[in-house]
This record gives structure tokens, sequence and C-alpha cells, in this order.
């Protein structure tokens, strides 16, 4: 298949990743490798944005992160995987790109007023987390890309993206293309406690998870509140065992279960350990990749330096066109 589009994508190394980051953006990831031409990347400075207080794990993350994402599927030979930080172009496009972005564009962005409020008595209202969606606007077009897959809640990020673009190619010369969103499909997965799968909430499932720490956090979910005893009635669309089985279960299964549940012929305890019993059979394969890349940490080193080094490549061309639009 032609690789015709460009990727760029990232994730910020804050914290072990989950089956919810697994399923709602890795596996896409995997899918996207062999339709694209893609750049994944290990954000690292986005990470200081709201962690700039305490760096003390950050190393530990972005290895656990690596582990992860190549574990799930990501295969070097396919797409191109790197270190934010290793790549110093980035910082420079930056701060090009910070010197033409009027303040108000970022002051209006939805998601930074969203999250001055949900962590409000942290101190993070500072240059860097202001400044943020020009970083991440750096971030994808270092590259060219033209493609950008996101989430709806990212959106307004990628448009402030492509009005950065406008600018620039206005005030110079086309140099970038407008990069567009990429709507993939991501299969939504509540945390065990039922609100949204979260690290701040600790209700998650590491991917990382051992079939032990796999099945005592599936005995621990939050199933129909209402059924009281097995004889009740179930109503399997509150239940979050359910919601796990309608992402991970065959449809026909699924749909039986529903039955089953709502008829009261299974039991929530019955049915947690089948669904302990199919996350640990799905995350087989993953877990015996991991081990191989746990056991030698110079394959991820060797990973993580060659692909640094041909986004490096790409990226300084990047940096040359700009130089030369801006007369710098």
């Amino acid at each position: 298949m032609s690789k015709e589009h460009r990727i760029m994508s990232g994730m910020r190394p804050t914290a072990k990743l989950h089956l919810g980051n697994m399923m709602g953006a890795l596996m896409n990831w995997v899918k996207l490798q062999d339709e694209y031409e893609c750049f994944y990347s290990v954000v690292d400075w986005h990470a200081l944005t709201t962690g700039y207080a305490d760096t003390s794990e950050l190393k530990e993350y972005i290895n656990e992160m690596v582990i992860d994402w190549l574990s799930v599927g990501l295969n070097p030979e396919k797409c191109n995987i790197f270190v934010q930080s290793q790549v110093k172009e980035h910082a420079e496009l930056h701060l090009l790109l910070s010197m033409i972005t009027p303040l108000s564009w970022l002051e209006r962005c939805p998601t930074y007023k969203e999250q001055l409020r949900q962590l409000e008595g942290r101190e993070i209202n500072t240059y860097g987390f202001l400044g943020y969606p020009v970083l991440m606007t750096a971030d994808i077009l270092a590259y060219k890309a033209d493609r950008v897959p996101v989430g709806e809640d990212q959106a307004p990020h990628l448009e402030l993206a492509r009005e950065i673009v406008r600018r620039f190619n206005y005030l110079y010369k086309p140099v970038f293309p407008e990069p567009e969103a990429l709507y993939t499909e991501a299969k939504i997965l509540p945390g065990i406690d039922g609100r949204k799968m979260s690290k701040s909430y600790d209700n998650y499932i590491a991917i990382s998870a051992s079939p032990e720490e796999i099945r005592k956090k599936v005995m621990m979910m939050v199933t129909d509140p209402k059924r009281i005893k097995k004889s009740d009635s179930g109503h399997p669309e509150v239940c979050t065992v359910y919601a796990f089985n309608k992402v991970f279960g065959e449809k026909d299964k699924v749909n039986e279960l529903g039955e089953s549940c709502k008829k009261a012929l299974i039991g929530c305890v019955e049915c947690k350990k089948n669904l302990a019993d199919l996350l640990i059979k799905y995350m087989e394969p993953i877990h015996e990749r991991r081990k191989i890349y746990e056991k030698d940490p110079n394959l991820i080193k060797d990973i993580l330096d060659l692909g640094a080094k041909k986004a490096r490549d790409v990226a300084s061309k990047t940096l040359e066109e700009v130089r030369e639009a801006m007369k710098i």
C-alpha cells in the first residue's frame, strides 16, 4: 500500500499506560502504521507542562511507555518511534512559531480553561502550560504531517495548529500543509468504578498488569447497583463488566451474556470470573512480547536512537525551509 500521507502523534509519559489507552489509541496506531508513514513520539516535554515539579520517574515512564507500544504491536520497521526531547528541532520550531501566535488564540482554547479548572490548586499557570498547543503544532509541522489521529476533544488543538500554519504561510511563504484530523474509531473503556478510566482516579488496569492483577481488578468492578441477589434481573447497559465484554468479547457471545444477565441466568461473580479469563487470554501475546523487551534494555535504546536519527533527518530539512522562509 502506498503511504502517501504522513501521520504524527504522541503520548505524554506521565504514568503507566492502561487498557483504555490501548483500546482508545494504541490499537489504532497499530493499524495506521500499515496505511501511512507514521511518526510516533514519546512527548516528554509535554509531560513537563503539568508535571515539571517532580521529574523523578520521567525516564522510567518513557521506557515503560515504549515497551507498552512495542508489546501492543507497534513495529519500528513500519513506523518511526522516538523521544521528543532527542529531536531538538521541535524546540526551535516551537520557539519560532510562538513568535507569530497571538496570545488570544491560546487563551481561548477550551481545553486550556478546562484543565485549569480540573487542576485547580496546582501551580500550572505557566508559559509552558499556556503554550503547549504551540509545541504540539511544532511536533506536527516538524514532519509536515498532513494527517493527525485525534479524538473529538482534541479537535480545538488541531484547529489552532491549522490557524498557525495559515498565519506562517501567509507571513512568509507556503512551507507547511494544513494538517487534517483523522478521526479514528476508538473503543471506550470505563474504569473499574464506572467512571472514565484514568490514572488520577486509580481505577485503571495497566497494560503491563499481571494475570493476578487483572483478576483482582476485575473482581473489584462495579456492576448493576440494583441487582442485589443473583435471582434479580440485571441491567447490563449500566454494568462495567458488560462494557468490557462489549470491547473484548465476540459479538454473539456478548449478546448472549446480556440476555443471560437480564434473565438472571448468570450471577455477577461468575460474570467477573469469565471476564478475567477473557482479558488474561487477550493480553497473553502482548505480555509475551513485553518479556522480550524487558529482558533487553539495549533493544529499546537502539530503537529510540535510530528513531531519533530518522526524525532529526526529516525535521532538520523542515527547519532549513523555515529559516529560509523567515530569512534568518
